[in-house]
């Protein structure tokens, strides 16, 4: 009892500059000379407890003095900053540090906040994969997540179309998106097997879906982390490069008002916000004519549906036509109003 008294007390004058005996003895339950003797065993055993004498004097640690959490490994006090992830930490094997680590936090804890965890999971909780699928944890995601946290080198395969790559990599990061787990690394080696990724030399930064992995061994060899890397940045890049890139075609349309803010809900935002940068200015109906960069008329077909009435295809013609003989057939359907 007086033991975890002891640390109670460390903690209370950890977390405010000083405090009387009174203050003390109220908190820890006990009198004000029993807080004397724990002040005095404390000093003895080296902590730097201080007394000051006088009506504004009280206990306080000397020199910025800061207890530690004793017993807590490395792996799970970087496990405890995902801990709103539990999904995440589940897939990638960090589950059962994770608790335990949340374990050694709360016992540390100030009394007033020993409910942390519990208000926290009632107030937050994070649904990663995006509706209506039932993602499934890449088997091979515990391993590369062991050689990310170790900056360990990993020799991988993987599927790249109809063929499988090689590769030595050098894993820098974790991305969870919408369900999906990738691998920021920067290669290690030169392009084997059956096919060479283009642009993918020793020294590049790329881009790998864990799920593709269709084989990884851990290596013993260590690299040494540039520490410039930005992971937030530089995901950030990539993801719109990749937007970028797979749209190929454009469609010119007229959009009413209405029309110009739901543009970005049904087509790729990237390109709503590159095509509304370039608009022309409204005409006297207030509509406006721009160019919105698409997958491709399949695609562009699919999504400006969404936008019905408020959206018209100006080019290309066969687009157009489409929507046309839409129309045609709606109208076919529901008949014309007033008829």
């Amino acid at each position: 009892m007086r033991a975890a008294r002891l640390i109670k007390m460390v903690l209370l004058l950890q977390s405010r500059p000083t405090m009387t005996a009174s203050e003390l003895a109220r908190e820890l339950e006990v009198s004000e000379r029993t807080v004397t003797r724990d002040a005095q065993a404390l000093s003895e055993a080296g902590v730097p407890v201080y007394a000051e004498r006088g009506r504004a004097g009280g206990y306080r640690l000397v020199g910025g003095y800061r207890t530690r959490l004793t017993g807590l490994a490395r792996g799970e006090a970087e496990a405890l900053f995902l801990s709103g992830v539990p999904g995440a930490l589940r897939e990638m094997g960090l589950e059962d540090v994770a608790s335990a680590a949340r374990l050694k936090v709360s016992a540390a804890l100030l009394p007033s906040l020993r409910d942390a965890p519990r208000t926290a999971a009632q107030r937050f909780h994070l649904d990663a994969p995006a509706w209506f699928r039932e993602p499934a944890a890449p088997a091979l995601l515990p391993l590369v997540a062991d050689a990310v946290w170790d900056d360990r080198c990993v020799s991988a395969r993987y599927r790249r179309g109809e063929s499988e790559v090689a590769r030595e990599l050098e894993p820098y990061g974790l991305v969870l998106k919408a369900g999906v787990w990738y691998l920021c690394a920067r290669v290690r080696g030169t392009a084997s097997g059956a096919a060479a990724e283009k642009g993918a030399g020793a020294g590049a930064f790329r881009t790998y879906r864990i799920d593709r992995f269709v084989g990884a061994e851990a290596l013993k060899d260590r690299f040494s982390r540039d520490e410039d890397f930005d992971l937030p940045g530089f995901w950030g890049a990539q993801a719109e490069r990749f937007a970028r890139s797979i749209l190929r075609s454009e469609v010119v349309l007229r959009l009413s008002p209405a029309g110009v803010r739901a543009l970005p809900h049904a087509v790729d935002p990237v390109a709503a916000r590159d095509a509304l940068g370039c608009a022309a200015r409204p005409d006297g109906d207030g509509w406006v004519t721009l160019t919105v960069r698409v997958e491709s008329e399949e695609v562009a077909h699919a999504q400006l549906r969404a936008l019905g009435p408020e959206a018209e295809v100006v080019s290309p013609a066969a687009l157009r036509e489409r929507f046309t003989a839409e129309a045609a057939r709606l109208t076919a359907l529901y008949g014309v109003p007033g008829e």
